[in-house]
């Protein structure tokens, strides 16, 4: 009697220890490499060292581990700007210039994650992506209302003060990953920005 041929097995481990973690953590690397387009569970999986099947544990398709990597991408930021905010005292000014500086960091090391939590934001049936973005945006608001409080800006919606500021901030963060601008210049462009900003809102 002869023995049927073995088939060809992955024998890869299908279990991880962290494994959307680790997943999530090869994909940001990817896309900040290559970009969106080229995530692939398949490619992440083999990276990770686990079988091609195990991915879709957590991420049942492509999509839900780009919505995964923006959920994670706006919980990250508010950390970090919630570290950066903390870490600068009480002062109104100084804990705006840390923020933004913060932000503008995240934004120029982050570029392609950026793009995709701003553009997942958006799509329709996105509420994780939406209910993660309200907390950072959120210490953006109480932020300039602390300003308004301490009078260093003048009353009103702090959604339209802020605006200008946002997208002064933005505009940076694209010149530098545009490459028309040095990135080393990133910390003294958001503070002249903050500056300027703080003067021209400052109440007559």
């Amino acid at each position: 009697m002869v023995d049927a041929m073995p088939q060809a097995t992955d024998e890869r481990p299908y279990h991880h220890g962290n494994l959307r973690t680790a997943l999530l953590e090869a994909a940001q690397a990817s896309l900040r490499e290559h970009g969106a387009a080229q995530l692939s569970l398949r490619d992440l999986a083999r990276e990770v060292g686990v079988s091609h099947a195990a991915p879709r544990r957590h991420f049942p398709d492509r999509q839900a581990l780009l919505d995964a990597l923006a959920e994670n991408g706006f919980t990250q930021l508010d950390t970090i700007l919630r570290t950066a905010c903390a870490d600068a005292g009480d002062d109104f000014a100084a804990r705006l210039r840390a923020t933004m500086t913060a932000y503008t960091r995240f934004a120029t090391d982050n570029a392609a994650l950026l793009e995709l939590m701003y553009t997942s934001k958006h799509r329709p049936g996105a509420t994780a992506i939406v209910k993660a973005a309200e907390a950072p945006f959120q210490l953006m608001i109480e932020l300039l209302q602390q300003g308004q409080a301490q009078g260093a800006l003048p009353s009103g919606a702090p959604e339209r003060i802020g605006i200008i500021l946002f997208a002064t901030l933005q505009g940076i963060a694209s010149l530098i990953n545009g490459n028309f601008v040095e990135a080393d210049l990133l910390d003294e462009l958001v503070d002249t920005a903050v500056e300027q900003f703080l003067h021209g809102a400052r109440p007559a």
